[in-house]
């Protein structure tokens, strides 16, 4: 289990995230969601230690260190490959130096992605770049695979089928962490969801109980947010006024 207790990051000064309290479970795959700057990456980079935070991060109760970092990973749209390398450099990388890499899987989603085997990463296109990402954090073996926007770049066919091919590859104890502003297209793939605002945590709703109240996880958010329907309507009100004035 992964657990966060109060956890808070500032940047001089300013809070970026605040008492964060959140905890995942062996096999869950949760939706990390909010507005630009509500604090998810740093959130993320949080856990794996990126930073330094107040509050504490704990795996199985176990602070992350040397001992235990290869069992979280981290796909993010930043990148975290060698550019100068190809997959198969990387794939021989990733073998001395993570006993529990998943050969199959890498073969099988370099050929759903059809990227090619010995050209430097570098110079694939942004949404092959991201691909990659994903695809060597879903096979280094770690149990909690931390995803940051990871389908940049990628047509939403691309992202549509990879939603299926992962629900269908994922094992029971892989738990999946997936920051996107990609809201509907990740409601039937996530179990459940998490808001963040303003760096705090604003709410948290399994996808059955959004199911049983009848409302779709767009619904949820702007409930929680306080979305204003009318704001378009009096933006552009305002903008045509002051042009005839």
């Amino acid at each position: 289990m992964l657990e966060l207790k109060n956890v808070s990051k500032s940047y001089s000064g300013r809070n970026a995230i605040t008492d964060v309290d959140l905890t995942l479970g062996p096999g869950e795959i949760v939706g990390l969601f909010g507005e630009n700057g509500a604090g998810k990456t740093t959130l993320l980079k949080s856990i794996l230690g990126y930073f330094n935070y107040k509050g504490t991060v704990t795996l199985d109760g176990e602070p992350i260190t040397k001992k235990n970092i290869h069992r979280p990973t981290f796909a993010t749209c930043e990148h975290s490959f060698f550019p100068n390398l190809s997959p198969a450099d990387h794939k021989v990388f990733y073998q001395m130096n993570f006993p529990r890499f998943r050969e199959k899987r890498f073969s099988g989603l370099m050929d759903f992605f059809e990227l090619p085997m010995n050209r430097a990463v570098g110079h694939f296109s942004v949404g092959q770049q991201n691909q990659f990402e994903v695809i060597m954090a879903l096979c280094q073996g770690a149990d909690y695979i931390l995803m940051d926007e990871p389908f940049a770049g990628n047509d939403v066919f691309n992202r549509e089928d990879f939603y299926k091919v992962l629900l269908g590859i994922l094992e029971p104890e892989e738990t999946i962490l997936l920051s996107t502003h990609l809201l509907e297209e990740v409601e039937s793939f996530i179990g459940r969801a998490v808001l963040l605002h303003r760096g705090r945590i604003a709410g948290e709703v399994t996808t059955l109980e959004l199911e049983e109240s009848g409302k779709s996880l767009m619904d949820y958010v702007k409930e929680t947010y306080r979305y204003r329907t009318d704001r378009v309507v009096k933006a552009l009100s305002q903008m045509t006024e002051e042009e005839r004035g």
